[in-house]
């Protein structure tokens, strides 16, 4: 039996806990969760880290790090469709189980999706067996799902373990990001074209020193130029403990391309590890969030603004209470009116969604929805997407019936 004296302060934390997710869930704006789907660790997968996409159908369309094909310790992870249902519900499938080996294993990053239809994503591991990651396609046809694995990292120069999902260009062309390998060691940016015989040729855009010049690169984007933007973690200058910088690939007349660095964090209140790209606004500003870093050291949202002197960060927010979120992961998302919608991996109960208003005093956070308990959902590590009705859709890495994780819509 436990000690008396025990006895009361434990049951003080039972009682501090439950009061402390009642704050948390009554100071959230009044939006209402939905679990669409929650993973068993099966043949379904389990552990979706991802972003989702919808297809023009209204079908949702993600990745599971884990589950599937059992051939990897704990799966190889799959790729999965959810469709609604006539009666309000939503029907998940599984369009495609990774083997390991040569077909790839352990997705962890969201998809891209084409105007055929056609989906494109990285896996972390397999390819090899080296496990050194893959690019692969999958292509719908009267049969079902297809994959094409586009390409095979080999290590060396051509880089290794794609963590980041990948972007086209309006000619059909890849281009993503290697957490590893490349000159230095630092990871790399790639592209991918397709050629006439139907195989993929790949390009080494920029290979990481290291230092000012970054390292380890999280996804990029386009702007209005076609020139790439982009995060490192690591990287900056070492005065600033390598705090990760935001970077610009520039394409010359000789085909090839330049790094400018755009801005390098300090690790200060400026934030410190971006682990997530970045967005762009109309006006050319950029916006995207640090792990960490900020006055409570959980990660702040940030703008860069461009002017004749060079580009100016702004915090937009730091997340300092517990209540608010801790730690984001993920990409940013702008509504029709500018608001910036983001999720935090911790913080809250089990992480949260947020929204950020501008106005002309700042910009106004707003707590849109804590996840209250373990089966709503726990650690949204993706970040969140709008469907037509302004409804929002994402996944937890943990969480819901089986605790493997969840696809989630909030209605705000």
């Amino acid at each position: 039996m436990q000690p008396k004296n025990l006895l009361w302060p434990a049951a003080i934390r039972i009682f501090a806990a439950i009061a402390l997710t009642l704050a948390f869930t009554s100071s959230a704006h009044a939006a209402s969760e939905q679990v669409l789907y929650s993973f068993t660790l099966g043949s379904d997968g389990g552990e979706p880290y991802g972003n989702l996409v919808f297809d023009s159908a209204g079908n949702l369309y993600g990745t599971t790090s884990l589950g599937g094909n059992m051939k990897c310790d704990n799966g190889c992870g799959t790729v999965f469709e959810l469709t609604p249902a006539s009666g309000g519900g939503w029907t998940q499938t599984v369009i495609h189980t990774f083997e390991g080996g040569n077909d790839g294993a352990e997705p962890v990053a969201g998809l891209a999706i084409d105007a055929a239809g056609n989906l494109y994503g990285t896996t972390a591991g397999g390819g090899n067996s080296k496990d050194l990651g893959t690019v692969f396609k999958l292509t719908h046809g009267s049969g079902g799902w297809t994959e094409t694995v586009i390409h095979r990292f080999t290590g060396g120069k051509d880089g290794f373990a794609p963590y980041a999902n990948v972007i086209l260009d309006s000619a059909g062309n890849l281009y993503g990001t290697t957490s590893g390998g490349g000159k230095n060691n630092l990871g790399i940016v790639f592209e991918l074209s397709p050629t006439a015989g139907g195989k993929w040729t790949e390009k080494i855009l920029r290979a990481f020193p290291g230092g000012n010049g970054g390292g380890a690169p999280n996804a990029v984007i386009f702007d209005a130029s076609g020139d790439l933007i982009g995060t490192t973690y690591r990287g900056g200058p070492a005065i600033y403990h390598e705090s990760g910088i935001v970077y610009k690939l520039t394409k010359n007349s000789g085909g090839g391309w330049k790094e400018t660095v755009l801005y390098s964090f300090t690790g200060g209140a400026d934030g410190m590890h971006p682990e997530a790209g970045v967005i762009l606004d109309n006006l050319g500003n950029i916006y995207g969030t640090t792990y960490d870093g900020g006055s409570s050291k959980k990660g702040v949202v940030f703008q860069l603004s461009p002017g004749s002197g060079g580009w100016t960060q702004t915090v937009l927010h730091t997340f300092t209470t517990i209540s608010q979120g801790q730690n984001p992961r993920a990409p940013l998302l702008f509504d029709g009116s500018g608001n910036l919608y983001g999720t935090t991996a911790g913080g809250g109960v089990h992480g949260t969604v947020f929204e950020l208003i501008p106005g002309s005093g700042g910009w106004t956070y707003n707590l849109l929805y804590n996840f209250p308990t373990s089966s709503s959902g726990s650690n949204p590590y993706g970040g969140v997407i709008f469907d037509t009705s302004g409804n929002l859709y994402g996944t937890t890495l943990y969480g819901g019936a089986n605790n493997y994780g969840t696809v989630y819509k909030i209605t705000p």
